[in-house]
């Protein structure tokens, strides 16, 4: 069975392309969905791409990529929380809770940028980070989503 990655984005990925374009580049949100459609079919996988406003939608997103991902159909998910990162122990919980296997994915290094996007709630509920590779950051989630991400044990420090 070919198996989907889903990618989500958060609150405000819907104006990517006109939103401070200096920061986060000039690619629209439909742009990302062609970048990561053509990522997926790279690796042999489908893709559901999703977009809300909202953090009940995307926490009811992730409870369902996990039932997915139990029943073998979901490889895991790319997620785009933005500011949700920041702010969000709700979607962590989700995460935790549903035990789905999840990329943090931010296309600016946020690292370098407010000392407040320094810390991220999703970061010890997830996989792995990526952060700072601009848009094709989700072609490179996507291909390790689809390559499979190392196990937990080396993945941890220990």
């Amino acid at each position: 069975m070919k198996q989907t990655i889903l990618v989500l984005n958060g609150p405000n990925l819907n104006l990517l392309g006109r939103r401070e374009p200096g920061v986060y580049g000039a690619h629209t949100l439909d742009e990302v969905e062609r970048l990561c459609g053509d990522a997926c079919a790279l690796h042999g996988t489908t893709l559901d791409f999703r977009q809300s406003n909202h953090e009940g939608v995307l926490i009811d997103w992730l409870h369902q990529a996990g039932a997915a991902q139990a029943r073998g159909e979901l490889a895991g998910v790319v997620f785009n929380a933005g500011a949700y990162t920041h702010t969000s122990v709700a979607l962590h919980d989700a995460i935790k809770g549903a035990q789905v296997k999840v990329i943090e994915l931010h296309i600016t290094n946020v690292h370098a940028r407010e000392p407040f996007r320094h810390h991220s709630y999703l970061s010890p509920a997830v996989h792995g980070v990526m952060a700072g590779f601009g848009v094709q950051g989700y072609a490179l989630a996507i291909a390790a989503l689809a390559l499979g991400p190392p196990s937990d044990s080396a993945s941890k420090v220990k």
